[in-house]
Formats: structure tokens, sequence, C-alpha cells
């Protein structure tokens, strides 16, 4: 059995990696012949040898895994919004679905739409802004509520980078086939405070009790650390709270997952146990055993109501179902088949589990715990136990973790050793009181324990060696680790344990190639509607801009380039150039010179932080030198050019190498490019371009065309962006003049290799596509 669930598991697996699902006639032909050799297999498998047997199981197992994840993926892609109605005003009715979150000046929440005249997809996902004109912000709204709502949407899309956050890949698996906003319309109109539908009364609930808490503890710094443990509303802790979580390794702590349902179906099987041994009675009509068992699986079911049912809430939730069935049973099952029984229901019920950090992450951890307990001839009870399980659990995580996120605390054992008992034993279960209780006291106990445990945790987060981090390593180095951390868990007395550490040493000193002498690579980031550049040489690496702000709480810094930069290995800047101050190609600025040491910053817009190290004025006839490439500012001029736009005072760079050069041109506009024509009309020539403002039909004049003749033109642009761009007759422009069109709202990050063997450009779209990409 377990054989067989590896085997689905491979299949659901492998179907997540299709760039493009497969004909319906290909699934269907595929469905009938699996249904053929199972029968054929049953009527004949007396006669097959073992090793026949194990092969044709393991065909069948893998090949239904791939059948039952395609097919789902086809049903869910058709709830599809057509591409004719993206960008287009459309009244609708619905009911809001989940719990809202505010952001900022706006709202953002779950919408099932009930009637529309297009065909539009059931549930989407939607932000309410304030009004730019009057600045009034959006109503209030409440789960449950019934709403008329003239809306914008348009198909799902994330931003595109490597080892970057799949957004697309999260929204097809919460079910939420398009984005939108919602225009302020005097269509906006409440037309039901309640719809009766049982989980949207459990969201009221919810909502009621995050009102509740804020109302209690106010302004209060670790409120949203107490929302996220009884209603699991992460949204409101803070950036500065998850770093700390993220350095010492217990963001699963504020995640309700496994730790948080185990432990309410724990205390609840030991409360039942308790009545049951002092009401003999009780046992007439239900032995002990089962009392705690169906009393354990019920209170973990009504946490994981209050909890939202989220994705990872409702995956701990049948890990639990699953074990307590078992049980029930009355069947002596081994914890590796309860624990396959676990891992095909979760993939039956949700087969895009396996692109979730968490799923790999959990069925990890209770692997872990499962191996470093069992199979052994003395079993460790209390501290010393927990102390091997968690020292375990962070060896054995490590690889998922270089993988996933580039990096793993090593303070994380002394951190889980501090929190875990806070939260399971004091937090949790006054935070839980304070929703049965409509009491004050246990909301500022637990506040309280919560102020202890963070100031404990911040502590260990501030050392330098807290974090170990480095590139996201190869697939090879991964797989060796993970082979060597399998041995080093075997009992005592598994021979050459030295074997597991020579095993997991190349992924812990592996670092990326760059590029040779005289060469290097820019990679022009999706960041949506701005801009930001990473170019690096043999020995050193340059950011120009760093992308646009998303709103008062997150910009792309932060959320894009951080994360690609640890993902590259860049451990430090040797320069940031932000070439105006315009919040499309300086928003996430501070984010960048806050979040990782940079030499020095070319700047003639921009106020930045201390921490920004040595500023200097980015002004024409600057020029260095890094490894053979050539560096060198065209643009603005030191002289007054009587120029006044901050777009048309932009810097402009030229970088050359091996007879080659890239020309990043900014924001710049027609008066900019006269002047760049004026003084470097000679110079501008190049085989890479990126364009002007974006291809705004304001820049890229013909002159300026004629001047550069680029082999390569690159758009760094948003998806259906406002402004149009890049402009029809500028794309044409380029493409008439014989250049290649490239963007990064359709094609993701741009990476351009320049070098001797000559000019190559590859889009991160195109080099990893996957089937739900643009639907």
């Amino acid at each position: 059995m377990r054989y067989a669930v590896i085997g689905f598991a491979l299949g659901v697996w492998a179907a997540q990696q299709y760039s493009a699902l497969p004909a319906a006639q290909f699934l269907l032909c595929g469905a009938l012949i699996w249904t053929l050799i199972a029968a054929a297999g049953l009527l004949c498998g007396a006669r097959l040898s073992a090793r026949s047997k194990w092969v044709l199981v393991g065909v069948l197992a893998c090949s239904a895994g791939l059948l039952w994840a395609s097919g789902r993926a086809y049903w869910r892609l058709a709830d599809a919004l057509p591409m004719q109605w993206e960008g287009r005003d459309l009244v609708v009715t619905g009911v809001i679905a989940e719990l809202p979150q505010t952001l900022g000046d706006g709202l953002r929440f779950v919408f099932e739409i009930e009637s529309a005249a297009a065909p539009l997809p059931r549930r989407v996902l939607l932000s309410w802004y304030a009004d730019r004109r009057s600045q009034e912000p959006p109503p209030t709204v409440r789960a449950g509520e019934r709403w008329q709502l003239m809306l914008r949407l348009k198909r799902p899309h994330g931003l595109s980078n490597p080892h970057g956050f799949d957004y697309e890949a999260w929204l097809l698996g919460r079910n939420l086939r398009a984005t939108g906003y919602v225009r302020h319309s005097a269509a906006n109109r409440r037309l039901a405070d309640a719809v009766g539908q049982p989980m949207l009364y459990v969201h009221r609930l919810r909502e009621s009790v995050r009102e509740r808490f804020a109302k209690v503890l106010g302004e209060r710094p670790h409120t949203g650390i107490l929302t996220a443990l009884a209603i699991g509303d992460q949204r409101a802790i803070t950036p500065e709270q998850w770093e700390v979580f993220r350095r010492t390794g217990v963001n699963h702590l504020v995640a309700i997952s496994g730790l948080h349902v185990s432990l309410i179906a724990l205390c609840a099987g030991g409360l039942v146990g308790w009545l049951w041994r002092r009401v003999p009675s009780l046992m007439l009509y239900l032995p002990l055993p089962r009392a705690r068992l169906l009393a354990a699986l019920l209170a973990a079911m009504a946490y994981a109501l209050l909890a939202g049912m989220g994705i990872p809430v409702q995956r701990a939730l049948l890990m639990l179902a699953v074990a307590v069935a078992a049980m029930l049973s009355g069947r002596d099952l081994a914890a590796s088949r309860v624990l396959a029984l676990v891992l095909l229901a979760v993939l039956v019920v949700d087969p895009w589990a396996v692109l979730s950090a968490g799923f790999w992450l959990s069925f990890a951890a209770v692997g872990v715990i499962m191996l470093t307990l069992g199979g052994r001839l003395q079993t460790l009870a209390g501290w010393r136990a927990a102390l091997r399980v968690q020292l375990a659990i962070t060896l054995a995580l490590a690889p998922a973790l270089l993988v996933l996120f580039q990096g793993f605390s090593l303070v994380s054992p002394l951190a889980n050793a501090w929190a875990i008992p806070l939260v399971s034993f004091v937090i949790t279960p006054l935070v839980l009181l304070a929703v049965l209780v409509p009491l004050e006291a246990p909301l500022y106990l637990a506040h309280g324990a919560a102020e202890l445990m963070m100031a404990g945790l911040g502590r260990l987060a501030a050392q330098d060696l807290a974090m170990w981090q480095q590139a996201a390593p190869p697939a090879v180095a991964v797989a060796a680790a993970c082979a060597g951390v399998l041995w080093l868990l075997l009992p005592r007395g598994t021979p050459a344990p030295a074997a597991g550490l020579l095993a997991v040493a190349p992924l812990l000193i592996w670092t990326p190639s760059r590029p040779p002498e005289g060469a290097f690579v820019a990679t022009v980031l999706d960041v949506g509607q701005g801009q930001a550049v990473h170019v690096q040489t043999a020995r050193h690496d340059l950011l120009i801009d760093a992308g646009p702000a998303f709103g008062p709480l997150s910009d792309a810094g932060q959320r894009v380039v951080l994360p690609y930069l640890r993902a590259a290995g860049v451990s430090r800047l040797d320069r940031l150039v932000l070439t105006h101050g315009d919040a499309d190609h300086a928003g996430g600025a501070r984010a960048i010179v806050e979040g990782i040491p940079v030499s020095v910053v070319m700047s003639n817009q921009i106020i930045l932080p201390a921490a920004a190290g040595v500023v200097r004025p980015c002004r024409a006839k600057d020029a260095w030198v890094w490894d053979g490439v050539h560096f060198r500012v065209l643009h603005p001029p030191a002289e007054d050019s009587g120029l006044r736009g901050d777009n048309d005072r932009a810097c402009v760079l030229r970088i050359e190498a091996a007879g080659a050069a890239m020309l990043v041109a900014s924001d710049i506009e027609k008066g900019a490019e006269r002047v760049l024509l004026t003084h470097w009309a000679g110079e501008l020539a190049s085989e890479i371009l990126v364009a002007p403002h974006h291809g705004s039909r304001s820049s890229s004049t013909p002159a300026l065309v004629q001047a550069v003749r680029p082999r390569e033109v690159l758009y760094s642009v948003g998806y259906l962006n406002p402004f149009g761009h890049p402009h029809p007759q500028v794309w044409a422009r380029w493409a008439a003049s014989g250049a290649r069109n490239w963007r990064t709202d359709s094609q993701g990050a741009l990476r351009v290799t320049v070098g001797a063997p000559g000019v190559a450009v590859e889009a991160e779209r195109e080099r990893r596509p996957r089937y739900w990409h643009g639907r």
C-alpha cells in the first residue's frame, strides 16, 4: 500500500510539471487503457511473479496520480475568465466568501459571483481601494454579505522570476480564477447582511473574534500573533515580526497547522478521558478509547473551522482524521501506513498541494519524528526526546529550506525550545479561553506571554550567525544531501555515519557560477509596472533600480529583488544605481539598502537611510571598469541642460563587454533623447536596449531608434498596466528597425548574457513553463 501511495504521489507531482495539459481525448484514452490494464491485472494477478506485480502496481499507481491531477486541472481551468472580458466594467452580484483583509486604505476579499451579464468564474479575489479623488475609504464589508458591485477583472497573473513565488499556482490551488478591483460606482450596494450558508456564519464568527481582540488589545504590538493563533488570520503580523520568525525558524508556530490542531485534539481527548473516569456510567454508552478519539477529532474540526479551513489547516485535519479512523478500525496499523493514507487523502482532495512548501515541510517533519522516535531498543522520553526530535527536524529540513527559501535558521533548536512550550501550554490555551469566554484577562495574559516569547526570539534573531544563507542549490546536491541526512538519522550503530556528512557537505559549500572575465549577465526582473535590473560580472554585482512600491506594506525590493539576490548567491551589492525618484523605479530602494549591504549608491533624487553607505550623484561621463566590463553613465549631463521633469533627468547607463553593449534608458522621454543624441550620437549603438519609459509613446523617437539600432529590445511592464505600455506604435517602430521585442509581463524575467560567444536572451516563462501560466 505504501509503495502504491508513493507512486500515486509521483504521478500527481509529474502532472504539475506539465508545460501544457494533454488534449482531453488523450486523457480519456489514458483512463480507458488504465481501466483495462487494472482489470487484466486483477484477473491474471495470481500468474504474475512478485517482481511483475510490483512493476504493475507502480505503473498503475503513478498513472492514476497523473490522470487524477490532470483531470482535476481540466475541471478547474474550465472555470475561466474569457480574455475579451478582461479590463471591462462588469456589474455582478455575489457574496463575500471569506474573512476580508484590511490593506492600508483599502480591502481585499474573496468574492463568490452568483450572477453576472458575462461568463465569469465563480470565485475571484478582489481589492477595494479608497477613491483617488475624494480619498473616501471603501465601506465596511463583512463575510457572508451579498453585494452588487462594479468590477474590473483580469485573468490570474503573477510575477515570474528565477526561484520566485508562483502567485498563479497559489491562486489555482485556492480556486481563485480571476483577480480584480471594485470600481467606484453608484451601482455598488449591499443587498443582504447575511447569506444562509454555514461556512459564511463561521467567517462572521471569526470576524467578530478578530474585532474583539483588536478592541481589547488596541495598538499592542503582538495582537496580530494572538489573532493568528485564534482564527488563522496572519495578516496583522508585521513584517518585522515575520523576519524574527524566519531567522529563528519558528514560522510554523503562528501558522495554524499540525502542531496546533494536534494540541487541541490532545487537550480535548484528555478532558474527555478525565470526565469518563469520574463518571463510569458513560463507559456503558461509549468506551473510553473511542470517546477520547471522537472528542479529539470533533475538537480539531471545531478549531479548524475557527481557523477558516485554509489549505494547511485542511491538510492537518485530514492527517488527524485518517489517524483517528485507523485507530477506530481496531487494526494495528504501522505509523508509516497511516502517514501513507494521509498522503493519499491530501492529494486526492488537493492535487496542487505538491506545489506548496508547507506540504513538503509538514510531511517531512512527521516522517523525521517517526524515524527519530521509532525503531529503537531504548525509547527516549521527556526533554531528551523533544531535544532529539528538534535537532533531527532542523537537520532533516535544511536541504528543503535551502531549496525553498535559500536559508535555514541555525538557532532553530534553541528558539523552538523557548517558544514551543509558551505557545503550546500558555499562549494558545489563553487565546482559546478568550474566544470561548468573553473575558479580557486571558487576552492580557496571552499578550504578556507573547511579549516574553518575542523578547527571547528577538535576542536570538539579532545574532549575526542566526541564519545560514546561500544560493539556491542544484537538484543533484539536494538529492545527495537528503540521502546523507537520512543516513545520519538512522539508529545508532548504522555503519559509516561520516558518509552522511560527506553527502551533505557539497550542499553547504556549493556556490553558483558567475560570468567569466570580460562578460556579464543582466537580468531584467519581472517587477510589474516598474524596473529592476541586476547586472553581474565575474566578481561584482550592480542593481539598476529597485522596482515599484506595491502598497503601504510591501514593495518589489522586499518581495522580488531581495529573494532573487539571495537565490543568486549575492551577499553584497557593489553598486546600486537609482535612475530617478519615481515610485516604480525607487519604491523598493529602502528595503534593498536595509536588506543587503550596498557599497555605493548612485542617485540624484532619492533620500535614503543611513544604511545606504556611500551615496554619490549619477552624472554623465562617470565611468568604471569591473572585470573587463565597461560601465558608462551617458545622462543626465553635469551642466544644466534645461530638462526639468524627473523622467528626463533620469540616469542612462551603457554597459559594454566583448564587443557588445546594453543600454538601460530608464524613463527618459523625447527631450532627454535629444540631449543624448547631441552628446553621444556615436556611442549609443547597442545590441540590447531596455526600452525608454517602458515603451511609452512619449519616448523612443525615430532618431533614437536609428542611433541605437538594437537587436533585442526589452520592456519592463506590468500586466494590463493602465498606461498601455508598451505602446503599439513604439513596439512596431523597434520591430521595423529589425529588433526583436521582449516583455516581462508575458515572458517573465529576461536574462541577457553578453560574452565571447555573443549575445543571448532567455525568458523565465519560456524556460520554465507551466500549464496554469496565463490561465
